[in-house]
């Protein structure tokens, strides 16, 4: 069986990305590894520049044989019986025939969209961003050792520090903001001389109504877009090439197989969907017209529930190993100022003074993990730190 990928530049000049591995690495100092020690289980995450780790990954794949053919895709053919792409011909007249194809063509969703036309499901009613300027510039202190997101009137704002230079971006809804104004807003909060020429972007929260359509499997934005307050994308896609190693399909496609995978793929965006909007519609701020529409829009069932719940008595729950956990949903409700009605009667199972002395033993181990770990700085120092 043969597949070929269709090809998109995944990596955006400027824009650095977010990965958190599934477990902690295993310690490599002494200290780390002793036992019992609270480092070892401590979450993490990595901050990548993307055009490196993109370039790693084709340098990877290559290495381990797959065949790159780069070109422009002009022509899909489809098969007479059963609408299976059969081959696409490049701008040069060659033709790339294959069994199963990965469109990774971006939002334009070349196979999956255009050859077809599996149609796609705006969620923008609910996520209104649709405009984003990218930046870098240089890097003038020790990096941070976390993304900073910060609320604009028409969006928000990140930072992200790497080693070589800090990662700046302009997340905004172009009904109630320009790319000139975003790009002003930009460039006034960037704390170092600017590396790179502005990226602008424009996008679309939304699903493909069907990620996989007859011997077509969509990744990336090709199959759906969530902004990326919560830098999910690559989790998506990583997830997405596991749930399609799974379900691998031979010559004969079983479509009880295809809508496993669409239905499960449905599942993930919706949860990640709901978390991110959650970020937007329990915000209190009134002074701007797009944080006045979020106050007040309709939301999904799916998250009213869980606003619901929570408000009743603080429950949180997680299913089907949904990518946030309880902690990140209280993190945002409790910060956004959403308050339960009254507590969980499980809390009375405790006494009093036992509650004190585990919290009392919690933040004791806080304080000694604190003063054992290195500074981030001393951390990336150990590891090796590249040239500018």
């Amino acid at each position: 069986m043969t597949w070929r990928c269709g090809r998109t530049n995944a990596c955006i000049p400027g824009l650095s990305v977010t990965v958190s591995p599934a477990s902690p690495p295993r310690p490599s100092s002494p200290d780390h590894s002793r036992a019992g020690s609270p480092l070892g289980t401590i979450s993490y995450a990595f901050q990548f520049d993307a055009s490196l780790y993109a370039r790693y990954l084709r340098e990877r794949a290559e290495a381990s044989g797959v065949r790159r053919t780069e070109g422009r895709i002009v022509d899909v053919a489809l098969e007479s019986g059963n609408g299976h792409v059969q081959a696409v011909t490049l701008e040069d007249g060659s033709r790339v025939a294959g069994d199963l194809f990965i469109d990774c063509s971006g939002f334009r969703g070349l196979l999956i969209s255009e050859a077809l036309g599996a149609g796609f499901e705006d969620w923008s009613h609910w996520l209104p961003c649709d405009r984003a300027v990218a930046r870098a510039c240089r890097r003038t202190a020790d990096p941070l050792p976390f993304t900073r997101a910060t609320a604009k009137a028409a969006g928000w704002q990140w930072r992200i520090p790497l080693q070589s230079r800090t990662g700046n971006g302009f997340v905004y809804c172009s009904d109630h903001l320009s790319d000139d104004a975003a790009l002003d807003g930009l460039n006034a909060a960037l704390d170092g001389d600017p590396l790179s020429e502005p990226n602008f972007l424009k996008f679309k929260a939304g699903i493909r109504h069907k990620a996989w359509d007859r011997n077509v499997v969509a990744l990336g934005l090709a199959s759906g877009f969530l902004e990326p307050l919560e830098s999910t994308s690559i989790h998506l896609i990583q997830s997405a090439i596991a749930r399609l190693l799974t379900n691998f399909p031979d010559r004969r496609f079983n479509q009880h197989d295809i809508d496993y995978y669409n239905r499960r793929t449905r599942v993930e965006y919706e949860q990640v969907r709901d978390f991110i909007i959650l970020h937007y519609a329990t915000t209190t701020r009134d002074d701007s017209p797009l944080w006045r529409y979020c106050r007040s829009m309709a939301l999904p069932t799916s998250l009213e529930e869980r606003i619901a719940i929570f408000r009743e008595n603080g429950r949180l729950y997680r299913h089907d190993n949904e990518l946030f956990s309880e902690t990140s949903w209280l993190a945002v409700m409790h910060g956004q100022g959403l308050v339960p009605r009254r507590y969980h009667p499980l809390a009375d199972l405790l006494p009093e003074d036992e509650l004190d002395k585990r919290m009392a033993h919690i933040a004791n181990a806080m304080r000694l993990a604190v003063d054992r770990m290195p500074s981030h700085q001393q951390f990336l120092d150990q590891i090796g730190r590249p040239a500018a």
